[in-house]
């Protein structure tokens, strides 16, 4: 597998394997570099309504999604990250097309990490609401229409 082979795999299509390389990225990035400060583990990744999508290498993956659909029928997307040694290669983008070729024509909402505000904007995301702190770490609220 590739960089340029993005996969996406249901919450109830996951094998030990996948969600343990799953959990190793989003354990590199958010809790050792940016050390938040809330359990990752939520309840969400299993979900049949959840979607992970990721781009990977020898060593592992090198950039990450999940979206999900909450309660409410509301698509999300979260957990967005790219393994340090991969960055700037555009792999968190080409994720993000994935998700809109799929569910573009959809509502897709996000709490954006307030510094990537202006990426997401890049998109087509636009604010929707007043910042907040979760996991330690600045968000805004945002929202895509669909197309």
């Amino acid at each position: 597998m590739t960089d340029d082979d993005p996969v996406a795999k249901d919450g109830d299509d996951l094998t030990a394997r996948d969600v343990y390389a799953i959990w190793q990225i989003r354990d590199a990035v958010f809790a050792v570099e940016q050390q938040c400060d809330e359990p990752d583990v939520d309840g969400i990744d299993l979900l049949p309504t959840t979607t992970h999508l990721w781009c990977a290498d020898a060593d592992g993956l090198t950039s990450y999604l999940r979206t999900y659909v909450t309660g409410d029928g509301t698509r999300r997307i979260g957990r967005v990250a790219t393994r340090k040694d991969a960055r700037g290669r555009g792999l968190s983008s080409r994720l993000l097309r994935c998700v809109h070729d799929r569910w573009g024509a959809e509502e897709i909402r996000i709490g954006a990490q307030a510094y990537l505000e202006e990426w997401y904007g890049s998109f087509g995301y636009e604010r929707s609401g007043d910042g907040y702190v979760e996991a330690g770490i600045p968000h805004v609220p945002m929202i895509r229409l669909g197309s």
